[in-house]
């Protein structure tokens, strides 16, 4: 069963190939990494954004995906404020807290970063089934067919732990050993979905083996993963929203390369 909707995958971006996403978000993502400017991370984040639609990812889904993201980045930037480097006008001093104007925008410029280069990640990957990408990283880009597929199975198996998990809740409830003691049952709980987990990867594994999963010769694939126009559009888009970023902070001049922090 796919993890995308059906309108997700034959979205502009679902019907484009896994490994130009990939390189679509790791080009945003690098540049980003570059340096720590509010600038920058504004200009990457807002194109990004206008080009959400081409996703058809809902406003509920999106959020769902992002607001981990968001509030790691939250207090990530409120850390900074707080402790961030001392410069311009002090607003709050208290001990080892101080608030000013440099530490201000570093802690904005740390909040727009993560969420520039987060966003697009996970719009990208939220419109990729898990096979196209094994498909492509194995046909494309040449990774070890067992490692690739070992992976995709992996990843396949995620949905069914939740749902172990689930039905360890509850037979544990039945059985009334779930009343008291969170702690202690949430600690018995996740050893017994441990052992749960080691016993299908190792059932999972030799039914692979058994089916030649693991051998040695050059495997075909029912699925050709090939690379269009429409992939080497992406990537080129990527690379403008990366150029546009760094040209609007340098103009600006707030390009602050992460080596002159």
């Amino acid at each position: 069963m796919s993890i995308i909707t059906l309108d997700v995958r034959r979205s502009p971006l679902g019907r484009l190939n896994a490994v130009a996403k990939l390189t679509a978000a790791l080009t945003i993502g690098i540049v980003l990494l570059l340096s720590i400017d509010p600038v920058s991370a504004g200009v990457s984040f807002a194109l990004t954004c206008a080009l959400l639609p081409f996703a058809r990812l809902s406003f509920r889904d999106l959020w769902l995906r992002v607001w981990p993201i968001a509030a790691s980045a939250l207090i990530a930037s409120l850390a900074t404020a707080l402790y961030g480097r001392e410069s311009g006008s002090v607003y709050f001093e208290w001990g080892l807290l101080r608030i000013s104007d440099g530490s201000l925008m570093l802690a904005g410029a740390i909040f727009l970063r993560v969420l520039a280069i987060a966003v697009p990640s996970v719009v990208l990957f939220a419109t990729t089934d898990p096979t196209d990408l094994a498909d492509a990283l194995a046909q494309l880009v040449r990774l070890p067919a067992r490692f690739v597929l070992g992976a995709l199975a992996g990843l396949r198996l995620v949905g069914l732990l939740i749902d172990d998990w689930r039905e360890l809740a509850m037979a544990r409830r039945a059985r009334g050993v779930a009343d008291t003691g969170r702690i202690r049952r949430f600690a018995g709980q996740t050893f017994a979905l441990f052992v749960l987990a080691i016993r299908r990867g190792t059932k999972l594994a030799t039914a692979m083996e058994a089916r030649g999963f693991g051998t040695r010769i050059r495997r075909t694939w029912a699925r050709p993963s090939t690379l269009r126009a429409g992939d080497a559009l992406l990537v080129l888009i990527a690379v403008a929203v990366a150029a546009a970023s760094v040209t609007a902070s340098v103009a600006t001049g707030a390009w602050t390369p992460v080596t002159g922090l």
